[in-house]
């Protein structure tokens, strides 16, 4: 908001979704402070509340609200808060091919896929569904470890390995759906 004025302003082209968040640039986030933030900015921009204003003020507080509910959705999740992180660090992130050299861990996602392949069954889906947060907790943990101590090619690789059981994830979810 301009102080003068009080107008709203439009967005910074390339915001530090962490600073917008008021968190600090880290992977480990406390999940409720960026709840209470996010409710208190969309508060103040949301575009129900300048249904009166100029149209320009209205087309910012949809930029606004678009890029707090992007912030939100980014650092929340750790998979893309991992990524943003690498991101805003240099890096980029690990390609499909870059876990090739793990020849267990690809087995274990080819046969989690095998049983994601066979006609519905709801254990075989529920133990599947176990094994995939067991799997996104470790992951979850040793990301956040290696951001810790500044190793962010591992962090790089864990990533990886995270969107692999995102992925798997995202089937299950498929599936799991009454057709």
């Amino acid at each position: 908001f301009c102080p003068g004025c009080r107008a709203l302003q439009p967005p910074a082209p390339r915001p530090d979704l962490f600073r917008l968040m008021d968190c600090d640039r880290s992977f480990r986030i406390d999940a409720q402070q960026l709840q209470r933030r996010f409710r208190s900015l969309q508060r103040a921009v949301h575009p129900d509340r300048f249904g009166q204003r100029p149209p320009e003020e209205q087309y910012y507080s949809e930029q606004h609200s678009s890029l707090i509910n992007k912030a939100y959705q980014t650092l929340l999740n750790p998979l893309s808060r991992g990524l943003y992180l690498l991101e805003l660090s240099g890096v980029e992130p690990a390609q499909e091919t870059d876990c090739d050299a793990d020849s267990v861990f690809l087995m274990e996602i080819m046969e989690i896929n095998e049983k994601l392949a066979e006609p519905k069954n709801e254990d075989i889906l529920e133990e599947i569904e176990t094994l995939i947060k067991v799997k996104q907790e470790e992951l979850t943990r040793e990301v956040t470890a290696a951001f810790e101590r500044d190793d962010l090619q591992e962090a790089k690789k864990l990533l990886a390995k995270m969107k692999y059981f995102s992925n798997l994830e995202d089937k299950l979810k498929a599936k799991k759906i009454p057709s």
